[in-house]
Order: C-alpha cells, then structure tokens, then sequence
C-alpha cells in the first residue's frame, strides 16, 4: 500500500515511530512529508500535502499527526474525496474503515501512547470497506450544495 504521512513538532515523535512500523514490514510504499525535527511548525501546511496527495490519488492512505489530532483531520477534510478520521481508539479505527471508508487517519501524540497507535494504525490499515449501505451515505457525504 502507497501510504502519505506526516506531523508538526508535536507528533513528530509519533510520526517517527508509526514510519518506522510501517516501513519495518516492508509491504508499505512510505512517503514523509515532514516535519523532519521538533521545530516549531504550523499544522496546516503539512496536513494539506498530505490531503492533497490522497485527493489527487497519488497515496491509497495518509497519516496525520499533531498534539491532538484535531487539526490536522479539520483541514484534511476540507479536500473533495477526502475522509480524515481523528481515531484514539480501536473500535474507532475499524469503524472509521468499516463503515466510512476513511483514507486519512489522524492521531494525536499528546492524547495516545505509541503503543496503542501502532495498534490503531495497523487496524485501520488492515480493515477494508464494508461497502453496501454505507456506500450510499459515503456518496452524500461526497454531495456538496446539496439540501436536506
């Protein structure tokens, strides 16, 4: 799997050590956007090449991760095609794969241990779209002026 990923200073410690599982496998195809230290940097900028590779389907997947995640999923879900899942847990995870189709999971280095969002990553990687019902509700989330 093609797989974007990247952070600002604060969940660069976690991009790292999520990098380091993914290309550990050797079964990912791992492109890192940055940052690449602990400097103080601005989310937005990351977090929209990385939703903009994943909308233009340069990546199957992408990986934000900041303090809390929160930002990181509120810009990449501005990009058409786009579905960022801020996950702290597992049943989310597999949720956001399950039933949403997500292509963007977010995480926060502030809010989880790495251990548990290795876990989540691996999850959400290895869990495929269930498709049917949800298929429809995924193609009105994808319905933009449309009234309800």
């Amino acid at each position: 799997m093609d797989i974007v990923m990247g952070s600002d200073h604060a969940g660069f410690q976690l991009k790292e050590a999520c990098k380091a599982f993914l290309e550990k496998g050797g079964e990912h195809r791992v492109e890192d956007m940055g940052v690449f230290d602990r400097k103080s940097a601005d989310y937005p900028k990351i977090a929209h090449k990385v939703a903009r590779a994943v909308a233009e389907g340069a990546y199957n997947k992408g990986v934000l991760l900041c303090g809390s995640g929160i930002g990181m999923s509120m810009v990449a879900n501005r990009y058409e095609g786009v579905r960022a899942a801020l996950c702290d847990n597992l049943y989310c995870a597999r949720m956001s794969r399950l039933h949403n189709d997500a292509n963007i999971l977010t995480m926060g280095d502030r809010v989880i241990g790495v251990g548990l969002a290795l876990e989540i990553l691996d999850l959400f990687l290895k869990t495929e779209f269930e498709g049917g019902r949800h298929k429809s509700r995924i193609d009105q989330i994808d319905e933009v002026g449309a009234s309800f």
